[in-house]
């Protein structure tokens, strides 16, 4: 019952938001849920964007990042950048350290190359169990997903209801270009990470990221050693759009 009335929520307020730039859109949903909105952001063209929507309009929207462990040194410094450029500060959200001790201690630091189980079970580590952590307490959570980005997320509305999570989230860039997004970033001089400019679309672990070949898939550098159809670490999981909007 809890998650039919949260679908029916969360497709209401698609109803409200749809004509509604995303800054107009994060002004009603801090109002109408104040002190529960949340970000998340991996500082990825995308997020800086959003970043910036919020800092900019003083929005009270609670920003956090999920520190893995290993992210590659541009993304740390892109983060310090952040911080200095507005500002402001990002609660980061670490893997419990007894759990993952445990996974490298029985399966190695590489594991994760081994097969997609034991690759699964490191995002959920480093990833997925810290986000509930992050998410807890809060209503809404702003997203920089783009549809673009993968296939997976041809069918996303910029409102779903997340019942992993129990949660309602918000893609407000899910419908803007690369172009878009990069235009806004440097209109702004707004900082960036710096592999964007080395081919690097979606930037995760350094492990599990490269960059991508001219033609290939956004997703081609995300686990390339694995199945296409199966490129997601767990974070985002969705309804297909005609449930989510039934």
């Amino acid at each position: 019952m809890s998650q039919v009335l949260n679908s029916s929520i969360a497709a209401d307020l698609q109803q409200k938001l749809q004509e509604l730039s995303p800054e107009e859109a994060i002004a009603f949903l801090v109002k109408a849920y104040p002190d529960a909105v949340t970000f998340s952001t991996s500082f990825s063209y995308e997020d800086q964007v959003i970043t910036d929507m919020i800092q900019t309009n003083h929005f009270p929207v609670s920003l956090f990042t999920l520190d893995t462990g290993r992210l590659f040194p541009e993304t740390y410094s892109t983060w310090s950048r952040t911080l200095e450029f507005y500002k402001t500060s990002i609660k980061a959200y670490y893997p419990d350290a007894e759990v993952l001790s445990e996974y490298i201690e029985t399966n190695g630091p590489n594991a994760f190359y081994d097969s997609p189980e034991l690759r699964s079970a490191c995002c959920t580590i480093r990833k997925v169990v810290p986000l509930k952590k992050a998410l807890s307490g809060n209503a809404i959570w702003i997203t920089g997903l783009r549809a673009a980005h993968s296939p997976a997320r041809q069918d996303l509305t910029t409102i779903e209801w997340d019942a992993s999570n129990q949660i309602i989230k918000y893609h407000p860039l899910l419908n803007w270009t690369t172009e878009e997004v990069k235009q806004y970033i440097h209109q702004k001089a707004i900082p960036y990470n710096p592999l964007h400019d080395k081919g690097f679309v979606s930037i995760g672990c350094a492990p599990c990221t490269r960059a991508i070949n001219p033609g290939e898939d956004f997703r081609a550098g995300r686990w390339w050693w694995e199945d296409n159809s199966k490129k997601e670490c767990g974070l985002h999981s969705h309804e297909p759009k005609k449930t989510a909007e039934a």
